[in-house]
């Protein structure tokens, strides 16, 4: 079956490509493991010189490589230069901290001398979704190569182009050759490249269906893996929040990429005394939103990715609303070519509801009453995942008390939640396990190699 881009917008090819046979592969892994033989060789300030040479190209193309996201998967143009950008500074930032990060650490063991290095593992599988198609692939390579590893990115078989113009990146900043590859493969080949003995690691991002296959057979194997999966994150409002910045940042976190985000905010919990006049702002503004041609810059939601996901978001508010949810805006699809589904708004989904257990990867807002803060919590919590959430609130110890009550990875306080170089990222429950980002990310797949060494005996 060949790898086929298709414009989410009108459903045109774009290019098709063959998949990888399994020799070709094989000698793509070779070329992997050769070149972190010679990035042992590569000072570090050679790295950063690269990486920030590849910065300086992300710069310099942002408005070609943004063209090329909008017409494989569908993001509004402006969302896609936003998403470039972003790398480029991932880029700057491991660029510019690499050496703080990796510097051996003493540690005080008298009599003996002792210290932390942090090695590269070496080969390391990427397999990356296609919501964020850059940034999600970047986020892992910025921190890898500029730590000695080299990478090989199976990426989603829908943007297999965006996976060569990263692939071309890399190599024009002047990484060596084969220090990070593109493999055009298909998910059943997933499988051999990570059961071979030069691959030492990988990091998954997607869905919960292939994090638990490809943890399963890494866990077998031995070897490191760090998963960030799917989200049903909460936006939590409380009465002493401002209603007018509340519900702008809801209806942003809901739409930002279409929806189609693991931290996009999925459930919204309303105070009692606040909810009418949030659910009534809520939907008009939602109702306001700009969809259409993503190429337009004041397009503000864009077409679902695939075909696959516009059914999937249909059945699952068809589901919500034969369980008692009550529609309030949207729910349908939009007349035309292209996988359009109108913003929606769901109010009242009961609990119990098979579609309350599930991610909603769209453009669908859930709304939710709670009468005070531990049902607000009792009801962000009440969720197989685990990413992020975000608190609007005005009160310190209500701060306090969400801090360590809601179980997930990253609480954001009168914010939005969004992922950054410098903060940790990743989650708990079926959210997945391990970081991206930061230092914590870099250190995922670097050895914490203990050195000892005592003082030799005084020769007789």
């Amino acid at each position: 079956m060949p790898i086929q881009s298709i414009n989410p917008a009108n459903g045109v090819l774009l290019r098709n490509f063959t998949p990888l046979t399994g020799e070709a592969l094989l000698e793509k892994i070779a070329l992997a493991e050769s070149a972190f033989a010679r990035t042992a060789e590569v000072p570090l300030a050679h790295r950063a010189l690269c990486m920030n040479k590849l910065a300086h190209l992300l710069d310099c193309e942002t408005a070609d490589l943004a063209a090329l996201i909008t017409s494989e998967m569908g993001k509004p143009i402006a969302q896609s230069r936003a998403e470039v950008a972003k790398c480029a500074a991932a880029c700057r930032y491991y660029a510019g901290n690499a050496a703080r990060i990796l510097a051996p650490e003493p540690v005080d063991a008298p009599p003996l001398d002792a210290v932390v290095r942090w090695d590269p593992l070496g080969v390391i599988l990427a397999v990356m979704p296609w919501n964020f198609p850059f940034w999600q692939v970047f986020r892992f390579l910025a921190p890898a190569l500029m730590a000695g590893n080299v990478g090989l990115l199976k990426h989603a078989s829908n943007v297999p182009q965006c996976a060569l113009a990263i692939e071309a990146l890399v190599r024009r900043a002047g990484f060596p050759r084969g220090s990070f590859q593109t493999l055009l493969i298909e998910a059943s080949q997933v499988e051999m490249v990570l059961a071979d003995e030069r691959v030492a690691a990988v990091t998954v991002t997607g869905s919960e269906s292939a994090g638990r296959a490809i943890a399963a057979q890494a866990g077998w194997l031995i070897k490191k893996s760090v998963l960030e999966l799917g989200g049903s994150d909460p936006f939590i409002v409380m009465p002493s929040a401002s209603l007018d910045t509340a519900v702008a940042a809801a209806v942003q976190a809901r739409s930002v990429n279409s929806g189609q985000s693991c931290i996009a905010a999925k459930r919204f919990l309303i105070a009692d005394p606040i909810y009418d006049e949030f659910e009534s702002r809520f939907v008009a503004a939602m109702e306001s939103m700009k969809v259409g041609d993503p190429t337009r810059e004041d397009t503000q939601i864009g077409p679902l990715a695939t075909t696959a996901q516009l059914d999937e978001i249909e059945a699952q508010v068809v589901a919500a609303i034969h369980t008692g949810a009550r529609l309030l805006t949207g729910g349908e699809r939009m007349i035309g070519k292209g996988n359009y589904y109108a913003p929606t708004v769901l109010a009242g989904l009961p609990r119990t509801a098979p579609v309350y257990r599930e991610e909603v990867f769209g453009p669908v807002a859930m709304l939710f009453r709670f009468t005070d803060i531990d049902e607000a919590i009792a009801i962000a919590n009440d969720t197989p995942f685990g990413l992020a959430a975000s608190v609007w609130t005005a009160s310190s110890d209500e701060q306090r008390r969400f801090s360590s009550a809601l179980q997930c990875g990253a609480v954001f306080f009168n914010a939005q939640v969004a992922s950054d170089p410098r903060l940790p990222f990743g989650g708990v429950k079926r959210s997945g396990y391990g970081r991206e980002l930061s230092a914590a990310g870099m250190r995922e797949f670097l050895n914490a190699k203990t050195v000892v060494t005592a003082e030799p005996e005084p020769t007789p």
